[in-house]
Formats: C-alpha cells, sequence, structure tokens
C-alpha cells in the first residue's frame, strides 16, 4: 500500500508519501516539509493567521514535490492520510480540506488522524518497536506520557499543567532576546554555558507525580532578568541553566512512569526530543535503569507528514476510511 501523507496543524506544511504491508514498518519514499520561520520570527512566535495563509499558498506545491520525489501520481496512492486536530484549526483546515478534495476527485480512501498519534508513532518509521512502550511527547504544544499499548490504543499517564516544554524555550528565547525559533538557539548556546550557574526552580505537581509545569520555571527566568545580578551573568550560563531545569523535569516523571510500568522501551518524540541535552540525559537515565532509549531523527522529531502517514496506514490497511464529513478539531482528545 502506498499511502499519502498531509501534516499542517501548526506553521509547517509537510507531505510525505510511505509504502507500507504491515501496520508500523514502513519505507519512506519522500517527505517534504515547506516551513515558516522566516514569516513568523520577526514576532517571536507563530501568527495563526499568517500560518493558515501561507498554507494556502505552499499545501498544493509540497504535496507535488512529495510525488515527484517518490516517483509517484495520484493514481498511485491507495490512502490518503490527514491531520485533523489537534493544533491551529485555520492550519489544520488548510491540510483537511485539501485532503477532502484529492479524495473527492480521486475516489482514494482518506483517514484522518490524530497529531499526537503521529508522533508517538513516529519511531516505528526508522525502527521496529515491540508496543506496549512508553512513550514522552514533547514539543512546542504539547508535553505528556503516553503509555503506548497498541495501535489506536493509548492511555495517557501525565501532561502539563500550563506551559508545553517547547513553548517554555521559545517564551525564554524571546525573554532573553534570542530569536525563533528559541529551543534550537538555546540548545546551541547552552553547550558553553554553566548549568548551574543560576539557581532555578524545578516544579513538581503534588498528587500527580507524572504531571509537568513549566510556567513557573519561566516566570523565575524573566524575575532574574531584571534582577541586579543579570547583567553580570552571560547568556550561555543562563541558557544553560534554563535548559537544565526543564530536562530536570522531564527526565524525573519520564522514568518514574517507566519503573510503574515496567517498561523496558522509551521513546522521545515530538519537536523538544531534537534537544541534545534531553537525549543525552534521558539516554543516560534509562541506561542506569536498565532501559533502552529510543529516539527518532531530527527529520521526524518535528511535524512532519511521514509519521501522519504511518499513523493513518494501518487503519488504512484494514480496510478503514472516514468519511468526508469529518471536520478539523483544534483539541482533539487521543
Amino acid at each position: 500500500m502506498i499511502v499519502l501523507g498531509i501534516e499542517s496543524s501548526c506553521d509547517d506544511a509537510a507531505a510525505a508519501v510511505i509504502e507500507t504491508n504491515r501496520p508500523g514498518v514502513a519505507i519512506v519514499r519522500a517527505n517534504a516539509i515547506a516551513g515558516q520561520d522566516d514569516i513568523h520570527r520577526p514576532y517571536g512566535g507563530v501568527v495563526p493567521e499568517l500560518a493558515s495563509r501561507n498554507h494556502i499558498l505552499t499545501i498544493e506545491p509540497v504535496v507535488q514535490r512529495a510525488l515527484a520525489v517518490a516517483g509517484c501520481q495520484l493514481s498511485d496512492i491507495d490512502g490518503i492520510a490527514v491531520t485533523r486536530g489537534p493544533g491551529l484549526v485555520g492550519s489544520l483546515l488548510v491540510g483537511l480540506m485539501y485532503a477532502k478534495g484529492l479524495s473527492q476527485a480521486t475516489g482514494i480512501p482518506l483517514v484522518g488522524v490524530n497529531h499526537l498519534e503521529g508522533h508517538l508513532l513516529a519511531p516505528l518509521l526508522e525502527n521496529e518497536l515491540t508496543m506496549p512502550y512508553l512513550a514522552l511527547v514533547v514539543s512546542g504544544g504539547h508535553t505528556a506520557l503516553f503509555e503506548v499499548q497498541a495501535f489506536g490504543r493509548y492511555r495517557r499517564l501525565g501532561a502539563t499543567r500550563d506551559d508545553a516544554a517547547g513553548e517554555a524555550f521559545d517564551k525564554v528565547a524571546k525573554l532573553m532576546g534570542l530569536g525563533y525559533p528559541g529551543g534550537k538557539i538555546i540548545d546551541e548556546l547552552a553547550r558553553r554555558g554553566n548549568p548551574k550557574r543560576i539557581r532555578l526552580p524545578r516544579a513538581r505537581v503534588k498528587r500527580a507525580p507524572l504531571d509537568f509545569s513549566f510556567s513557573g520555571l519561566k516566570t523565575a527566568v524573566a524575575l532574574f532578568l531584571r534582577s541586579e545580578g543579570a547583567p553580570s551573568t552571560s547568556e550561555s550560563d543562563l541558557a544553560a541553566s534554563f535548559q537544565e531545569a526543564v530536562v530536570d523535569m522531564l527526565v524525573r516523571p519520564t522514568i518514574a512512569a517507566a519503573r510503574e510500568l515496567d517498561a523496558e522501551t522509551i521513546v522521545l518524540t515530538g519537536g523538544v526530543a531534537a534537544n541534545s541535552r534531553l537525549r543525552e540525559r534521558l539516554s543516560a537515565a534509562a541506561a542506569a535503569d536498565g532501559r533502552r532509549l529510543v529516539a527518532p531523527s531530527f527529520k521526524y522529531c518535528t511535524d512532519n507528514a511521514a509519521m501522519i502517514a504511518i499513523a493513518g496506514s494501518y487503519r488504512l490497511l484494514r480496510g478503514e476510511a472516514d468519511p468526508l464529513s469529518i471536520d478539523a478539531q483544534a483539541n482533539l482528545p487521543l
């Protein structure tokens, strides 16, 4: 089966073509992305209306590019998988309506995919994993722990109570005047800094040890920047100290959840999974606990359509399809 994936939940328009004959095993024939960093950089974050307007211009070219790279025509496609939520509703609608149009015009079956399910299954693009496994999803919009029990069966163990980790990175980078996107800039800057230079809080949620909270850390950085000691502190030390605090707050609940489930495999996925310090610390913690960490390549950490294609493919392989009446949902539950 050849599946076309389409993703437009936030500021990236993406299309991919995968080939599969059994759930969770696929060959990625094309993975194309049209990013918008240059458009949103002046604002220090994603502007929803600008994102959706730009998707209208790029969704057709990015799909055609994916088909060309894969050496396919639309007539070769057996199924279409498209993100229907969660995300920015304007952005979601562009991709979903485009996918509906393709399905209506060609008769190709269509399935709507939850964006989070795409992240949970993204490691399968490069690894054969035995379910169940524990997954930490860390991105600009989501920070959560899930038990991946089987295809289509996911149990949320914990989630952020306020900011997502990626959102905290971007907001702190904006406070520091570092630019956008903040996660990559802070990661690079932190490599030259001392993570113990500045004492920053590590939040724990009472009676919910697997939940996360990053708003207090963001506030602590803002207060530090206003303090008398801020001018004498290097940017790299502040970046390293902030990043270390975030990583501490991600690693501790993840290892606790792995012990609770007795999970042999821990999956790290989502845009923040590209952070070098998080990968290093979580890998070491997992190994010290007798567990294995699996993380996708950087190209499959950030929003991409290959993960949407593999998440939709197990349903398409079973002969399932969604009606053209499905709609975008900004807060689609998993």
